[in-house]
């Protein structure tokens, strides 16, 4: 980026947002693969069971004293 010391403060905020755009124009973000849903696949000799229980019931339960008095107000 060149040497702004010398610029407005607008002019500035136009030099910046060039260099900005010319690096995204130079440098494009890569496409992730983990966002694309390429997750692996279960193989089909192994399918999940059907849960025979609540999602969440087997957690250990907490008191809300053993939290911490600054949780409660």
């Amino acid at each position: 980026m060149a040497n702004t010391s010398s610029l407005s403060k607008e002019e500035r905020k136009k030099t910046i947002r060039a260099s900005r755009k010319k690096r995204k124009a130079e440098h494009p973000l890569k496409p992730r693969d983990y966002a694309r849903g390429s997750k692996k696949k279960r193989k089909a000799e192994h399918p999940l069971k059907p849960r025979d229980y609540a999602r969440g019931s087997k957690k250990s339960k907490v008191k809300k004293l053993a939290r911490g008095q600054s949780k409660r107000g």
